[in-house]
């Protein structure tokens, strides 16, 4: 994990995803003040990206998010939950551009997700349920890649054996991107 992106941990961005069952934690007591400044709020949707902006703790959280257009699974018909993938601004932390992937089931422990952009290919580390890079050079590489690809493909083995395939669009991800650097300078 790359503690001088995310402080060690990959918590911001999962908060944000989680921040879509809201309506779970309201009969919990929480004010809705201190609701809505968790809540992601669409600002635009760009073809197949939206852009999404929230402030947790009053620090700004700007991000591009997708869903796949087309999953498998090996063997097929296994359930999971909704896969997402998350380009995140987070100016209070310094961080820029940070690629999140949740995929819906637990990776195999020590395993590694792939990514390819056209005949480019990406290793991301995994945990849990989410996979990342390791370095801020190989992120960098691999946003620029997407900004010029036309979809993106993950692959990644669960913890049961599992292996899954989904491929993203990347029609109007440039544009989310855009939207969120002017949200989060």
């Amino acid at each position: 994990m790359r503690a001088v992106r995310s402080g060690g941990l990959r918590v911001p961005m999962v908060l944000v995803v989680l921040a879509g069952v809201i309506c779970l934690v309201c009969p919990l007591g929480f004010p809705p003040v201190a609701l809505a400044q968790l809540e992601p709020n669409l600002l635009v949707l760009f073809s197949d990206w939206g852009t999404y902006f929230a402030a947790p703790g009053g620090k700004k959280v700007c991000f591009a998010l997708s869903k796949p257009k087309d999953s498998k699974t090996e063997p097929p018909g296994r359930k999971r939950d909704q896969p997402y993938l998350f380009i995140s601004n987070r100016p209070a932390e310094n961080v820029h551009n940070e690629v999140s992937l949740i995929i819906g089931y637990p990776f195999k422990p020590s395993s590694d997700a792939t990514a390819e952009i056209g005949t480019a290919k990406f290793v991301m580390q995994t945990q849990n349920d989410g996979a990342w890079f390791r370095s801020v050079p190989e992120e960098t590489r691999f946003v620029e890649a997407m900004r010029k690809g036309a979809d993106v493909t993950f692959k990644g083995m669960s913890g049961r054996g599992t292996a899954t395939i989904d491929q993203f669009s990347l029609k109007g991800l440039s544009q989310a991107l855009d939207r969120a650097d002017r949200e989060c300078k």
